[in-house]
């Protein structure tokens, strides 16, 4: 038992990674611990490691399911957010594949391409081990993160430090609410994106908005509807600030952003009341009630 509690915050940040959604995750794990108990541990002789591989390739099966699963979801799918400050073990080991603008990319890879560059640039596994884990050659799995990192870096190319991420957000916030077009757009990259992820909550976006002017006049048609009254609250999702916004003490949206040094190019507004709760459960802070199931003020 000792083994897998000592690995369990390792493992766990495999998942979570891997799916995007800390239920998902939970679901594997208990599926390891499962498989640890009927296993002989007289004959493995590395039980982190294996536990590590049962980990990684149950999350690959459970990736390749839900991407079918998500073709059914209504408009854009983002990866459950988690806060960082209160919730350590998401965030263990190295930093790298966890912000939320990351994980979105990372849904472009194969499910395989995903635990090759994960286990290489957030857990710093020898390309050896990757390879075991994967049942491939050495030689593959470096040709798989290499083109995993080209791939990420070609989408999203030198973020800023989190400091210039806060004062772009607050840059961002008193702008929208101000409803000043201009101001948003000179802090928008060029190719700025918001993507809303509601899963068919009324009001909420089913499509991306894309382009500096366009993101910048969604931003300010919506305002007057979801500003006024707002309760704002700084948090840190996934490693960077975010803002959990509320009204009435109903939760109804956290907004994070990803940025570059030519300016804001992703805005993630996170909706879904489901998504919206497991925030919630992960600060330890949901009562009954908290989460709205329809029709609050949105983007």
């Amino acid at each position: 038992m000792s083994a897998f509690l000592e690995s369990r915050p390792r493992l766990f940040g495999i998942a979570y990674r891997m799916l995007g959604s800390v239920a998902e995750a939970e679901d594997v794990l208990q599926e390891v611990w499962l498989r640890w108990q009927r296993t002989d541990r007289t004959v493995v002789v590395d039980p982190p490691a294996f536990l590590a591989q049962i980990t990684t390739r149950l999350a690959i099966n459970v990736a390749q399911s839900a991407r079918a699963r998500r073709e059914t979801y209504i408009g854009p799918w983002l990866p459950e957010p988690v806060d960082t400050s209160v919730d350590p073990a998401v965030g263990a080991e190295r930093g790298e594949a966890l912000e939320l603008a990351l994980l979105f990319l990372l849904e472009k890879l194969s499910p395989a391409e995903r635990a090759a560059y994960i286990l290489r640039e957030a857990f710093d596994y020898p390309y050896g081990e990757i390879a075991g884990i994967l049942q491939l050659s050495a030689v593959n799995t470096r040709q798989i993160v290499s083109r995993a990192r080209k791939r990420l870096s070609a989408e999203r190319r030198g973020p800023v430090d989190s400091a210039q991420h806060r004062r772009l957000l607050d840059a961002f916030l008193a702008a929208a609410r101000a409803g000043d077009v201009a101001a948003l757009e000179d802090l928008f990259a060029t190719d700025v994106v918001s993507y809303t992820d509601g899963n068919g909550i009324r009001g909420a976006s089913r499509f991306p908005v894309a382009g500096r002017t366009r993101v910048a006049r969604f931003i300010v048609a919506f305002g007057p509807r979801f500003w006024p009254g707002a309760d704002l609250e700084w948090v840190q999702t996934n490693g960077r600030p975010g803002l959990l916004i509320s009204h009435g003490g109903t939760v109804v949206a956290l907004l994070s952003i990803d940025a570059l040094p030519q300016g804001i190019n992703t805005l993630l507004w996170v909706m879904n009341p489901a998504k919206l709760e497991a925030f919630a459960r992960s600060r330890g802070r949901l009562s009954a009630g908290d989460i709205p199931s329809e029709d609050p003020p949105r983007p």
